[in-house]
């Protein structure tokens, strides 16, 4: 009763292989891209007429159709809600971050925004699977590991201090050492933002601790280059203010 039966009906038949030879070779891509919209008219009481349809374009063959789900996963996570989000997008997201670099930047690029719609233990799960974005289909592809750097400095508000020593603070380290420059600068920016949130926690051991990292592995460093990354890390948004000023 939102929509006539008939135009679901059509909509529903862009996923049908038949259609692509006689229509359109991307109407399985204007499905995707279509769809969040579809989901938000219809309602979440009504996913469920939607629910065959999106698996099966998220399987889809053409790493298009799937990247472009990849890109508004979280979007159609807000229109569900966090129980319709767990139980039918939550595999689809897992199924993204093992696919091809092409539809994993999708995921990677709102990574934040769909992690913050989770429930706290759901969330801390993708902790072990972080690192895994340091490896690409391409090493050249040095913007995803730059996206991955902007995205961990949201992920900071969404986990404890903890977490964000044991889990982020490698990665961290690991994009402050890398060959571009322009990955490197944004890993500054993280540290000092890591630091800034680690002072404020309610125990500074783990603050001393990467303090104490930082300049071993870095001020220390019998490398210029690691010296350096030292003063740069220090010279973002002036780290030391925050913690003595």
């Amino acid at each position: 009763d939102v929509v006539p039966q008939a135009l679901l009906d059509q909509y529903l038949s862009m996923t049908d292989p038949s259609r692509a030879q006689t229509v359109d070779t991307e109407i399985a891509k204007h499905c995707a891209y279509s769809l969040p919209g579809v989901a938000l008219t219809l309602g979440r009481q009504n996913w469920h007429c939607l629910k065959d349809t999106y698996e099966t374009l998220a399987s889809d063959m053409q790493w298009k159709v799937r990247r472009t789900l990849a890109f508004s996963i979280h979007e159609l996570a807000v229109i569900l809600g966090d129980q319709l989000t767990a139980g039918d997008l939550v595999p689809v997201f897992n199924g993204f971050l093992k696919d091809l670099d092409e539809v994993r930047i999708g995921v990677l690029k709102h990574l934040h925004d769909f992690l913050k719609l989770l429930h706290l233990d759901k969330r801390r799960e993708y902790l072990y699977q972080l690192q895994e974005f340091l490896v690409t289909d391409n090493s050249r592809n040095w913007r995803f590991r730059a996206e991955l750097a902007e995205q961990l400095i949201l992920l900071l508000d969404l986990y404890s201090a903890r977490d964000i020593y044991d889990y982020l603070r490698p990665i961290a380290f690991s994009l402050c050492a890398d060959k571009v420059s322009s990955v490197r600068w944004i890993s500054y920016k993280l540290v000092s933002e890591m630091v800034k949130k680690l002072y404020m926690a309610s125990t500074s051991t783990f603050v001393i601790d990467l303090m104490n990292e930082l300049v071993e592995k870095f001020c220390r460093c019998h490398k210029w280059s690691g010296r350096q990354t030292f003063v740069f890390i220090c010279q973002v948004k002036c780290l030391f203010v925050h913690l003595f000023g």
